[in-house]
């Protein structure tokens, strides 16, 4: 079963890392968007598909949070577009950004002027933030085989201290205030003080508590989600299943945590239904940000400068490593990804 989990999560990251591949070949100081025509159909009847891929961050080269907030800003605007469908393949990220675009996502459902739907389908990864991004969403659609759940926060940090001594290596640290050096990679682990880990520990509760409020929220059936009929809310027992546990699709289906058992195509059916539209009839659309060559060397490599002038070396690692968790930054990302 770890096995079977395992080989699901590493597949899922692998599909998630070439999508990173393709996003990072964006230009980020340009904001101009093509739209790509993913089915044909009625022009003035669309769907607009927002995709959420890999780790949600707030680095690299494409602006992943000011994406979705661009593509709502659009949606919202061309009165063509009737609903919009976000597609999520990611096992989360960090907490910021994941904050970052549920709220993006809960103002464009709760706008008073909006009567255009969101409706979120899971791929084969959808954990942690990546769950916490649909949360908001009017609707959710998850493969039974989709990896989610994974409700928690994670933050990490390195300790050094043991090698340094042996290396014989002393830092030297010079501080405003005694917690100004937390989760700091030189203090031994057995000075950490109870203070200290008392002020980390609440942080990351504080964080899980705020987590949790955006789940019940999202799926509490007021609101814009009263509109749909055959919308599931959470059962009266799902926290059992909030802590840190990954779930499978039919799991959180059945925990109320999604609304539908199915894939992308299902999405788009129940959206024409919702819609009172025929099936099969509405354009579905993506807007994507202009290709750029030098994105790709941004992720494959870099130029470095030679001994002798004016000659340039790129280096260029065609091979694939598994995203690294930042020390001291907080993460609702599934940390079953990083287990061996």
């Amino acid at each position: 079963m770890f096995v079977l989990a395992g080989v699901f999560i590493f597949g899922g990251w692998i599909l998630s890392s070439f999508k990173e591949f393709t996003s990072s070949m964006a230009l980020p100081a340009q904001h101009e968007y093509t739209e790509v025509t993913l089915r044909t159909g009625d022009t003035t009847q669309r769907i607009q598909v927002i995709d959420i891929n890999g780790i949600i961050t707030s680095y690299g080269p494409a602006n992943m949070v000011g994406e979705v907030k661009a593509q709502l800003d659009m949606a919202m605007a061309d009165q063509r577009v009737k609903a919009v469908i976000l597609r999520i393949d990611s096992p989360g990220g960090e907490v910021m950004a994941s904050d970052e675009i549920a709220r993006a996502i809960r103002e464009f459902v709760n706008e008073s002027s909006n009567v255009k739907p969101v409706i979120a389908s899971m791929g084969g990864m959808a954990a942690s933030g990546g769950y916490y991004v649909a949360a908001p969403c009017n609707y959710i659609f998850a493969n039974k085989l989709t990896i989610t759940g994974s409700i928690g926060v994670i933050m990490q940090s390195v300790n050094l201290r043991g090698l340094m001594d042996r290396v014989g290596v002393k830092p030297i640290t010079y501080k405003s205030g005694d917690n100004k050096d937390m989760l700091s990679a030189f203090t031994p682990p057995d000075e950490v003080s109870e203070e200290q880990k008392l002020i980390l520990q609440q942080f990351i509760d504080d964080t899980y508590d705020e987590f949790v409020r955006v789940v019940q929220e999202g799926r509490d059936m007021n609101g814009t989600r009263s509109n749909f009929t055959d919308a599931k809310g959470l059962v009266p027992e799902w926290k059992d299943s909030a802590d840190g546990r990954i779930l499978t699709g039919q799991q959180a289906f059945e925990l109320g945590m999604v609304d539908a058992v199915g894939n992308f195509d299902d999405a788009i059916k129940f959206t024409e239904s919702h819609l009172n539209l025929k099936e099969g009839t509405m354009r579905v659309i993506r807007q994507e940000p202009p290709l750029n060559l030098g994105g790709i060397f941004r992720l494959l490599g870099k130029a470095e400068e030679n001994s002798k002038p004016g000659e340039t070396t790129l280096k260029v690692d065609l091979g694939l490593s598994l995203p690294q968790i930042k020390p001291g930054v907080p993460y609702y990302l599934s940390h079953h990804l990083y287990a061996e």
